[in-house]
């Protein structure tokens, strides 16, 4: 592999070096750049991984992506996981619904969709790597050293969990080892054209990377940047996956008996979605005013008053059918509007379109200025809903389980009473309150395919068809559920011959 093609430099610049036409993940530096000399420091360390944290929600403006608007970092590919299931749809096609929604783009091996997903999270790792390979021998306080590491850690961590979701067949926690392909598992900053490892190796290389960062116990220094709770929630999403309840318990509940980001009040859960310093966001992009991209933001793409074309036209709608089961007195049912007017629903302007179902939840900080928002990568309430599977889903443990969705749901909903379910029927009340509370927020497709659930749209009373070019149900176990590797990859990788995807 050769994934090195852009460092990314002090928090907010990407400096382009030379390479050939085919490496296009090349983020190694040319002896333009005296490498070594970023990271004599941990404050050079420092600023190097402020880069990469800005990276992860600007949107490229590089070939092959074209500086598109449905490319905004790691928070697009958040919605094309949510546009690829059926809980979210539009009115008619359009980016997400045409490219993701339509389950073609990924399995076309040069789509730019493909290329983007798989280059964004391998420049993430490419630039962690080096931050990684000299923060031991930087100067510095050793906290700083350590917090700088521990950070890299968690990141290089996060983006192999995304890259191996995607592009590898589901964990299988029946079927250890996993020996079916993952993806290429580059762990140096030297590495290169490397085979792609097994599901099982990469799983373990995660896990050794956040377990290692939470050992350090890194104090973030705000929200954007990937502390020792961020470690912690990225290994209890990470356990669920591999569906290891103790480790998934152990660690989503450390979050929640903490309390340090306590749950939305009813009040707060209206705002709009976009002020991370409100309690239970934990992990959060946030741009600043300087840093806003109208048109390519996250929430460009997702607020209902985005001044933007894909959302003026296109609102983005809940599944009507999973609308329908939210309690009257749940404060989540007020996050969409199943018959909007201009007296429910107010809009910027009579270019808005108003449609059937259209979502709330999202607003941009500025109505009419930029299309701001603090992109949420990681809130609480995702502990508590992680913490209530788990437990669900270990023998004996049903009443905790219960107990931990009442002490979420709750504060949603103030008529709420404790479930009475049990089985099947419990877990099937957990699943629906992710289903509701994360919307938007990138989960969906990734739990169908954990839970080896198939696509079914035709239970969705207003999902358009045509939005999707006719794609409303994909068996569980396909092969679509695999990304195919980008073509120019296979072609620039010599050690991934013969290992595309079916």
């Amino acid at each position: 592999m050769k994934y090195k093609k852009y460092l990314l430099f002090a928090g907010f610049s990407l400096l382009s070096i030379t390479a050939c036409k085919k490496d296009y993940l090349d983020t190694k530096p040319t002896d333009q750049v005296d490498n070594s000399a970023l990271f004599t420091s941990a404050a050079n360390a420092k600023n190097a991984l402020n880069g990469v944290y800005r990276y992860m929600f600007e949107r490229s403006t590089t070939v092959p992506d074209n500086a598109q608007q449905n490319k905004p970092g790691v928070g697009g590919i958040m919605l094309y996981m949510d546009f690829m299931g059926e809980d979210i749809g539009i009115s008619s096609s359009n980016w997400y619904t045409s490219d993701g929604g339509s389950w073609i783009s990924h399995r076309t091996d040069n789509s730019t969709l493909l290329t983007y997903m798989y280059r964004t999270y391998y420049r993430i790792i490419g630039n962690v790597n080096y931050i990684i390979d000299n923060i031991d021998q930087a100067s510095g306080a050793a906290v700083d050293k350590n917090t700088v590491k521990a950070e890299a850690l968690t990141l290089r961590g996060y983006a192999y969990f995304g890259l191996v979701q995607l592009f590898g067949k589901r964990y299988d926690g029946a079927a250890k080892p996993n020996n079916q392909l993952g993806v290429p598992l580059l762990l140096a900053s030297t590495d290169t054209n490397k085979p792609r490892a097994t599901v099982e190796s990469v799983y373990a290389a995660i896990v050794s990377d956040l377990e290692t960062a939470i050992a350090l116990n890194a104090t973030a220094s705000n929200k954007t940047h990937a502390g020792a709770t961020v470690a912690k929630g990225i290994r209890a999403r990470v356990a669920l996956v591999m569906q290891d309840y103790p480790n998934a318990i152990k660690y989503a509940k450390d979050i929640v008996d903490a309390n340090q980001y306590p749950l939305l009040s009813v009040t707060d859960y209206q705002a709009g979605f976009n002020n991370a310093t409100l309690g239970e966001f934990i992990w959060s992009s946030m741009p600043t005013l300087d840093q806003g991209d109208t048109f390519g933001s996250y929430f460009a793409q997702i607020a209902y008053n985005a001044n933007t074309s894909f959302m003026r036209g296109n609102p983005k709608r809940i599944n009507s059918a999973l609308y329908d089961q939210i309690s009257a007195t749940d404060v989540r049912k007020k996050m969409w509007e199943p018959v909007p007017t201009t007296v429910n629903f107010p809009l910027p302007a009579t270019n808005f379109a108003r449609q059937p179902y259209m979502s709330r939840k999202f607003s941009v900080k500025e109505v009419g200025g930029p299309s701001l928002g603090d992109v949420p990568l990681m809130r609480t309430s995702e502990m508590y809903l992680i913490l209530a599977e788990a437990y669900a889903k270990t023998p004996g443990s049903e009443a905790a389980a219960r107990t931990v969705l009442f002490n979420l749901v709750k504060q949603r909903d103030p008529a709420a009473v404790i479930s009475v379910n049990t089985g099947q029927a419990l877990i099937n009340e957990i699943l629906f309150n992710r289903r509701i509370e994360l919307w938007g927020e990138g989960h969906r497709w990734l739990d169908l395919k954990r839970l080896n659930l198939p696509l079914d749209r035709t239970v969705v009373p207003n999902y358009v068809s045509a939005s999707v070019a006719g794609t409303l149900t994909i068996p569980a176990g396909d092969v679509k559920w695999q990304f195919l590797i980008p073509r120019a990859e296979m072609e620039a990788n010599s050690g991934l011959a013969g290992q595309q995807n079916p």
